[in-house]
């Protein structure tokens, strides 16, 4: 019983001293995909990503130009062909398809490679300017997931003129 009673007393401590504590807390919130949107060094990332990767961009749609125009050929003008040349079309449409799937993929590989490198920089470069603005302004604790996050905590937009500052 005494057991009980000592546990009862606890727990009504716990409860009336915790919203104190949590009370003296100083909490903030920042939204990382926003961050990544609007933030001056993701931007720039963006930029460079789009240069590097616009030659084999474009280098694809013209693959994919030439295999449409090949199909089209061989739906137009397949019946009237001889079938040596039917079959050449055919085998110049596949070779073709089949380098264009291949380089396609690489595309994507090289360019989620080279995604993920610039946003591992841009991440580094985000916390480095939330734990300064957390020194600065003594915040206890700041989240980057939430379910829900009054904007009385956000400090996103803090977060994002740090970033512009930094090089």
């Amino acid at each position: 019983m005494r057991v009980r009673t000592l546990s009862i007393l606890a727990a009504l401590m716990l409860g009336v001293s915790a919203p104190a504590v949590f009370a003296q807390s100083k909490i903030g919130f920042v939204d990382s995909d926003r961050v990544m949107r609007e933030a001056a060094p993701a931007l720039r990332a963006t930029e460079r990503l789009e240069r590097e990767f616009e030659r084999r961009d474009q280098e694809l749609q013209r693959m994919a130009a030439d295999l449409q125009a090949l199909q089209d050929e061989l739906e137009r003008s397949g019946l009237t062909m001889s079938e040596s040349d039917r079959r050449n079309k055919e085998r110049a449409f596949n070779d073709l398809n089949r380098d264009f799937q291949r380089k396609q993929r690489e595309f994507r590989e090289d360019l989620n490679q080279r995604r993920n490198e610039e946003l591992a920089l841009v991440l580094d470069k985000a916390n480095a300017a939330v734990k300064k603005i957390a020194e600065d302004q003594r915040f206890d604790i700041i989240l980057q997931d939430a379910v829900y996050a009054s904007p009385r905590i956000d400090i996103t937009d803090a977060v994002i003129r740090e970033l512009a500052g930094a090089r």
